[in-house]
């Protein structure tokens, strides 16, 4: 029989649970609450780490933890410091006794990890510093506390623009250091002239805010929360992975309408276990990292990684924001799910750390995964699947003002990326193959890269099956009914098609040119004969460039008149279009004319083995029989203002 459980502010955790006589802590309701039981938390911050101890049965007989309705509920990684004292000037100083952390110390653990790249002296920790709310950087020397002076804060990637103080323009950077014995950790921190003991003055100190310790908790439904501030450690996929959020490899988890941010690395996880690697490429340098990354996917089969045990998790409506590296993570444990609804933004752009991992969403092995209708901007990487993005879906959804909007890499497809506005200057990252674009509006440039060093695993249809491997030949994509716009391209890329300009038009030219070659020949052909490419009804404005081979096209001389234009919640895109470009003649792109891929001979179809039909446009509106290019149906020729979110 099923249970409702509740939290309050004024609840004890000897009592028990009912509304009249709540819980104080929602630890105690989640180590009391079985399969069909429901926790409702009361207003309050709770400052806690929440760690179910167990999960729901089934879709139809979960436990779900919730916000109550119209109260505000916020669980805190940190804790609040009133025993601050001066030391010079504006710095303060703290000493915390050992037992005040427990077991796990942020301003003794290094943040570092696989491809952790800048600083690489393991002089930053996941533990941070905030006032009112705002975190501050970490300095490496008191000294440097102690200057309140302007710097460029930290390590920009080469493809960064945006190296400017996002939080705190023109103004000094706030900064914090510590230093620890046996017995005590002291934190020094400059609050500018600020009174910490005044002023809401916290530190992190707990890893997560709500994640189970043991893998395997499934069928959790949390809902309608605040979490912030978490000392979450660095994540890549060779690695333990938990976030702020997480659901610590397990299944069937519903994360909903929540407010995440401040997590020092990740703040949704969906990601892998320590069982099957934890940074031994960092450790031990034995082998490559991506020869350890391939052993984990081999590792998790062994342990159970299919669809029946891991994964199908539904990520919507949520807020996510000021992450360090991610706003939601994960390695094969996202794999079968849905993350639809999002805002995320501002995503590892205080650029205190660096590392290859980073990004608004990071996926690895996202098979079957669908990302669809969210709105991702000013992150410095919006998306990025790496490694066996098949079956994967990234639709309708709104990139804007990130360094980079979607990175797709050594996968081999089939993925389709259908109807979004790729509205930032540097667009895509194309180290991938067999990804079909399909009416897309792409607002700036883009790269494509061969991988000829990296094999990759591919995997049969639908499951976590390895079928083989192989490298990343380049090309097999399908790019149809896109609109392309010239003149913004960040330096060094390329806006349009043209990219693939010499490879064959048609896997029939390109099995003949293979043939043309003497029979001896193996696996060394293939790296001579450049992949097909399939490629028409695409509008290519203010320059773009279509690819040389591509028969129906639209080039359209005059000014795109290009904008996303925020107006509170709303965001508009601001569209010229000329005549030439409603004149193509598209058609409805379905599973059926999208082909097969070359290497692993995947179809574009949906998780259950149905066709997809992409006969709705980006707000959901139906298509025409000749449906308009781009993402939005239904422009005309001229300046178009349409409402894009909100």
């Amino acid at each position: 029989m099923s249970r409702e459980y509740h939290v309050a502010k004024t609840g004890c955790d000897y009592a028990d649970g009912t509304r009249e006589h709540p819980f104080l802590t929602i630890s105690k309701a989640a180590e009391t609450a079985k399969a069909g039981d429901t926790v409702i938390v009361h207003e309050g911050e709770y400052r806690e780490w929440v760690k179910p101890k167990n999960g729901g049965e089934s879709n139809i007989n979960r436990i779900t933890y919730e916000a109550a309705k119209g109260e505000k509920v916020v669980i805190k990684g940190s804790e609040r410091i009133t025993s601050w004292e001066p030391v010079e000037g504006t710095v303060w100083k703290v000493t915390l006794p050992k037992s005040f952390f427990g077991n796990y110390n942020p301003y003794t653990e290094p943040l570092f990890g696989d491809w952790f790249v800048y600083p690489g002296d393991a002089s930053l920790h996941p533990g941070d510093v905030y006032l009112n709310g705002v975190s501050f950087f970490e300095a490496k020397t008191l000294d440097e506390v102690k200057k309140a002076e302007k710097r460029a804060h930290g390590y920009a990637p080469p493809w960064s623009k945006r190296v400017e103080l996002i939080r705190f323009p023109e103004q000094t950077v706030y900064q914090w250091c510590c230093e620890s014995d046996n017995e005590t950790t002291t934190i020094y921190a400059n609050f500018q002239g600020a009174d910490p003991n005044k002023e809401v003055a916290e530190i992190n100190v707990r890893k997560c805010c709500f994640y189970p310790e043991k893998p395997g908790v499934n069928y959790i439904t949390v809902r309608g929360f605040e979490m912030a501030q978490a000392a979450s450690p660095w994540t890549p996929p060779t690695a333990d992975q938990p976030g702020l959020l997480g659901v610590h490899w397990s299944k069937g988890w519903i994360i909903e309408d929540n407010i995440i941010h401040d997590a020092k690395c990740s703040g949704i996880s969906l990601g892998k276990e320590a069982s099957t690697g934890h940074n031994e490429f960092t450790e031990g340098r034995r082998k490559p990292g991506y020869q350890y990354q391939m052993e984990a996917v081999f590792r998790a089969l062994q342990i159970g990684w299919s669809k029946e045990k891991i994964g199908s998790h539904i990520v919507r409506n949520n807020i996510i924001y000021d992450c360090g590296q991610n706003g939601i993570v994960g390695h094969m444990g996202g794999a079968f799910s849905e993350i639809y609804g999002n805002h995320i933004y501002n995503i590892a752009v205080k650029h205190e750390f660096f590392g290859y991992e980073i990004a608004g969403i990071k996926m690895h092995a996202a098979v079957d995964t669908y990302i669809h209708n969210n709105r991702i901007d000013h992150c410095t990487l919006g998306t990025w699947l790496d490694w066996q993005a098949q079956g994967t879906r990234v639709s309708k959804n709104l990139y804007y003002d990130n360094d980079r909007d979607l990175m797709i890499e050594v996968t081999h497809g089939p993925c389709l990326v259908d109807n979004n506005i790729f509205g930032s200057n540097y667009n895509f990252d194309n180290v991938a193959q067999g990804t079909a674009f399909v009416g897309n509006l792409c607002a700036g440039g883009m790269r494509q890269v061969d991988v000829l060093d990296r094999a990759t695993p591919y995997h049969f249809p639908h499951t976590t099956q390895v079928f083989g491997y192989a490298f990343v030949y380049g090309g097999d994509d399908r790019l149809y009914n896109n609109i392309f716009i010239g003149g913004r391209a960040t330096e060094g890329l390329i806006s349009g098609t043209s990219m693939y300009n010499g490879r064959p038009a048609s896997y029939e030219e390109y099995i003949g040119k293979v043939r043309e070659f003497d029979s001896s020949h193996d696996h060394d052909l293939f790296f001579k004969v450049p992949q097909a490419v399939y490629v028409n009804a695409n509008a290519y404005l203010s320059g773009a460039e279509p690819f040389d081979r591509e028969q129906d096209k639209a080039v359209c001389a005059g000014d795109a008149g290009y904008k996303i234009v925020e107006d509170g919640n709303a965001v508009y895109l601001e569209l010229t279009l000329d005549e030439a470009a409603l004149a193509l003649p598209t058609e409805i792109m379905r599973t059926e004319n999208l082909g097969s891929t070359r290497i692993d001979e995947g179809i574009y179809d949906d998780p259950d083995g149905n066709s997809i039909v992409l006969d709705t446009d980006y707000n959901g509106a139906k298509r025409a029989e000749h449906p308009t290019v781009g993402p939005v149906e239904g422009l005309k020729a001229g300046l178009n203002r349409v409402k894009v979110w909100g």
